[in-house]
Parts: structure tokens; sequence; C-alpha cells
């Protein structure tokens, strides 16, 4: 006798291409865990108080300051604002946003938890761009102004949002105008990217990230932190023709020995804490 017919597979797809589908659709998740990636929390800063407190505090390799170094107070009752900078030569000349040291009292570059060295601020009012000149440097970050941008294209934020060492990651947009805060200013070209992915536990805005740089895979900085829309998930920076034109008003001109190191989105939080440590990135205070 024979047994019943063999079950139909018309219609049916090739036990290939189901497997290989599954593949595909894995493939796509990984790839969309991969679009926003949070960098773990920063370490604690090296050191403790009394070390840090101390006259002979040591500084990071490369860094050489020759005026004295000052622990910053603010008035009492009231907070410093604070911000981030990045060393653009070894002889103490520092990118950060206008906004941060507009109208300044004394501006001051964290050279560790507690202590700082005095800074002259050069404003482009004409853009939220400003030069910091210190007495004595860090090493600096190499420069890529020239750097076309391509749609998509990943970027880093190293710096002290909310007060406290963090970053972000984010994506190329396009260019824009951003009107500023301040009436009757105009409004002035920026570079637009979207968030993917900041310090794991950082929550809320980004603020303290402003004079950043943003820095391509290979570390090179190709704009300044200026604002962000929280809300969108946006983050503004300034283009390259503003900073050109901060540093001619101010004087000045990057080092052309600076050198980068490769930057992914596995490594941006190690990277970015080694740019703190270097005092490459540094926060920048403003009293009074």
């Amino acid at each position: 006798m024979e047994g019943p017919p063999p079950p139909s597979r018309r219609g049916r797809p090739p036990d290939w291409l189901i497997y290989g589908g599954i593949v595909v659709a894995l493939a796509i998740i990984a790839l969309a865990r991969k679009e926003h990636a949070d960098a773990p929390p920063a370490p604690p800063p090296i050191g403790d108080a009394a070390t840090m407190d101390a006259p002979s505090t040591v500084l990071a390799a490369g860094a050489s300051f020759r005026s004295r170094l000052i622990k910053p107070a603010a008035e009492p009752g009231t907070r410093p604002v604070s911000g981030t900078a990045f060393s653009i030569s070894d002889q103490g000349v520092w990118l950060t946003a206008r906004h941060v040291v507009q109208d300044c009292g004394k501006a001051v570059v964290m050279v560790s938890r507690t202590r700082g060295v005095t800074a002259k601020v050069f404003a482009d009012k004409a853009a939220d761009v400003a030069v910091l000149t210190t007495d004595g440097g860090a090493p600096p970050l190499p420069m890529a102004l020239g750097l076309r941008l391509t749609p998509g294209q990943r970027v880093y934020l190293p710096g002290f949002p909310q007060d406290r060492a963090g970053e972000a990651a984010a994506r190329f947009i396009g260019s824009d105008s951003l009107k500023p805060a301040a009436r009757g200013s105009r409004p002035q070209p920026v570079m637009v990217w979207a968030e993917a992915g900041r310090t794991d536990g950082l929550k809320g805005s980004l603020a303290g990230l402003s004079g950043a740089p943003v820095l391509d895979s290979a570390g090179r900085v190709v704009g300044v932190t200026l604002a962000e829309a929280p809300r969108r998930g946006r983050i503004y920076s300034a283009t390259p023709e503003s900073i050109r034109a901060a540093l001619a008003l101010a004087g000045q001109t990057p080092s052309g020995f600076a050198r980068g190191q490769p930057i992914t989105v596995d490594n941006y939080g190690r990277a970015a804490d080694t740019l703190r440590r270097d005092l490459r990135v540094a926060q920048v205070v403003c009293l009074g």
C-alpha cells in the first residue's frame, strides 16, 4: 500500500531565501542599534582633592603654563558660567563659543578640578566664536576646516556638559542659519547635526558642551559647538568661515603640527577621556 503523498511545497519560498532573509533582518537590527550609540560614563578625575589643590599640581603631559594657577571663586550666591574650550596651539591658543565668555570679568581655563589659568578673550561680534589666549598651553588638536562633509557623516563632541565630563556623538545634516538669543543680532550660518549618542546616564540638556570641538573620525576639528535644540535632537556648530574669521580677528593661527587620534562609535568615550586628561579639551569658567 502506498503511503500518503508528500506535502506540497508549491508557494513556499526555498529554504535559502528564508535563512537569507533572517540574516539580513539581524544585520539591519544591529545597524539600527549602532545608529544611536552611547558612550560609557566618564571616569572620576585623576588624583584626590588634596593632590589637585596642592601647589605642586601635576599637569598633563605636554601642558605647560607659566602663569600662576588660581582657584576660581564665584561671588556668594552665584554660580559661574561654564563651557568647554580646546587647544589649537601649545603656545596657549584656545577656541570656545563666544556666549560662554561674553562680558566675562575673568575667563579661566581649568587645568584640574579646582585650579585654572586666566585667559584673555578675543570675541568676534559677528559670530558665536571666541579665541582665548593663556600664558602657556596644552597639546593642540588638528584642524580640518576645509574638509567636505557628507550627509550622515558621524562626528564626536567631547567636553563638559552639565558641568561635568561627558561627550556626544552626532551625524551631519546640513547647513542652516541660527537666530541668536540676543535681541537685534543677525542670524548666523551654522552646521546642523543630529544627536546619535551621548555619555551613558547623561539626561536632559547638553548645556556646558558649548565651545566643544566637533571632531571627525580622524580626531580633527571641523567645527565649534554652539547650541542645541533638545526636542528636535539637533546640535549646532560654527562654520569653518566663522572660525577662520575669529582667528584672523585675534591674529592667531592654529598649530600646523598637531596630530589627531582615530575616533569610532565604539571608542569615542575613551577618546574623549584622553583628550580631557591631556588638557587638549578643557573646561572654561567665566567669573564676574
